[in-house]
């Protein structure tokens, strides 16, 4: 506890160069009555050029400035925003501390200074104090390059709606790799970016621990502030927390999914187990945190990406909570014709674009891939490529098998039963498909996971695959089928690409 007398004698250098009094009087009358001796102190300490953290070392005695951070956005900036702004006749914002003094000694409170009627000039203050204040403060970290981007107007806009007008703390954008999550969240960040001051985008895709991803975000936010060695991931939290009440920051985490488990691997075991989709091993307090960010009140913003669904999203989103949801679907198929001009394919005809466009689903990076190849392999023909009936093949396979690779045995069943099933399908149907017999209960927890997967579309009564995902388990089908022909009389004999082509047209039709 620190006496008044004590409180008083501090920072009082500030008195050289600060007309205090007059400064001490416009604010109280701003506020509604006087300043506390506390305020009046940390007003004489930001005076004096220092930042939170070296003020809460000298009074406190401490390294952690959250305290005096926290007392600060609450009340000082406030009053000074309040003040300056009734002065100037237009909105004024304290967007760091280090704004301080610069904006009193334009508004005239500095000794020595011109006074400079701020009623009768307000445009030329404006002016000023705008050029100090007008562009965030940004790290985009390996943020990927979105000069060339197509479409997402409407799910820009809502991203915008949610943020921007209606102050969300959370937002999670969901959807299967290459639907285009991460060029979304950079687009949107950019767009929407000058209504905050501070903007840092960080990947999670090497799967950077939870400390090490903190210290990364307050370093940005504090550089001035030096951690200590033993500080603990509560503090750590408490602080970024401080942070983002203090100031008002875009934080973007693109690929959250990679923190989450991946347990079941290319050999699931025959189960009816479906797990609930969990953090790594070593990586829970993610999920901790990710509450902390949702619930704990602050005016910033978190936006989310991944694959699958964190556990703890359902709690947190909602038309009258703090966090909203989007399942990004793909391009329309205007934008396609434009991916397939950047890769200077300027003769596809309307039918082959409506095939691609439909086989891919609008998957904007797949058809970047699928245009690359018709480019390189086809000389740009695409009926060629279309022919040959090979549509899921490289990046494009190593990536959805990334994702079937996560599913439960049960999940995987189901998602062949789909891919082999065209007609509406209800869980009654999808139940006495299963090669055992396996409890609706457990069918329907492992439908949800695979909506939470971005794996499936619909509801319980119509639920559907994306032609895509049915194309690769046609392959792996067919695959498996010449595998078991290898063993048989006759194989030599047999025309792989006819057997291949009219397994395939019936495994399309299906049902």
């Amino acid at each position: 506890m620190v006496s008044n007398s004590n409180i008083e004698e501090e920072f009082l250098e500030a008195k050289n160069n600060w007309n205090l009094e007059k400064l001490y009087i416009d604010l109280a009358s701003y506020k509604g009555k006087a300043l506390t001796p506390v305020e009046r102190k940390f007003l004489r300490g930001l005076l004096c050029g220092l930042s939170p953290a070296e003020i809460a070392h000298i009074v406190y005695k401490t390294r952690s400035s959250s305290t005096v951070r926290v007392y600060l956005s609450n009340g000082l900036y406030k009053y000074l925003e309040g003040m300056l702004s009734t002065q100037a006749d237009k909105s004024i914002k304290v967007k760091n501390w280090s704004h301080v003094t610069h904006l009193l000694e334009k508004a005239g409170y500095k000794k020595n200074w011109q006074s400079i009627d701020t009623r009768s000039n307000s445009g030329i203050v404006t002016e000023r104090i705008e050029n100090i204040n007008s562009l965030p403060q940004q790290d985009w970290g390996g943020a990927i390059d979105v000069s060339v981007f197509y479409g997402r107007k409407t799910e820009i806009s809502l991203i915008t709606d949610w943020i921007v007008g209606q102050q969300c703390r959370l937002v999670l954008v969901t959807g299967m790799g290459g639907i285009g999550k991460t060029a979304l969240s950079v687009k949107a960040a950019q767009q929407i970016g000058e209504q905050f001051d501070y903007i840092i985008w960080r990947s999670l895709n090497l799967a950077p621990s939870l400390d090490e991803l903190l210290t990364q975000l307050i370093q940005t936010l504090l550089p001035e502030q030096e951690l200590s060695l033993s500080i603990t991931l509560a503090q750590a939290t408490v602080t970024l927390l401080d942070c983002l009440r203090s100031f008002r920051c875009l934080l973007v985490l693109d690929g959250w999914e990679t923190v989450l488990n991946s347990s079941y691997g290319e050999e699931a075991e025959v189960s009816y187990n479906t797990d609930e989709i969990n953090y790594r091993p070593g990586y829970e307090a993610y999920g901790e945190f990710l509450q902390q960010l949702g619930n704990s009140p602050h005016q910033s913003c978190v936006i989310l990406t991944s694959r699958e669904k964190p556990p703890e999203i359902s709690a947190l989103v909602g038309e009258k909570m703090p966090g909203r949801c989007l399942q990004l679907k793909g391009l329309k198929q205007i934008d396609i014709k434009k991916i397939f001009i950047l890769k200077g394919i300027s003769n596809i005809s309307e039918k082959d674009e409506r095939v691609i466009f439909d086989i891919y689903g609008g998957n904007p990076l797949f058809i970047q891939f699928a245009a690359t190849t018709i480019q390189e392999l086809f000389g740009g023909k695409v009926d060629e490529f279309l022919a040959q009936e090979t549509l899921v093949f490289g990046n494009i396979r190593r990536i959805i098998e990334q994702q079937f690779q996560r599913l439960s045995w049960l999940e995987k069943q189901i998602i062949h039963w789909l891919a082999l099933h065209k007609k509406v399908s209800s869980l009654q149907d999808i139940q006495a498909g299963m090669p055992f017999r396996v409890p609706q209960r457990l069918i329907i927890e492992a439908i949800e996971l695979l909506q939470r997967r971005s794996l499936i579309e619909g509801q319980a009564s119509g639920l559907s695959l994306t032609p895509i995902l049915t194309e690769y388990i046609t392959d792996n089908l067919i695959e498996d089928s010449l595998q078991l022909w290898a063993n048989k009389p006759g194989y030599m004999f047999l025309d792989r690409a006819v057997f291949a082509s009219q397994m395939r047209n019936y495994l399309r039709q299906g049902e």
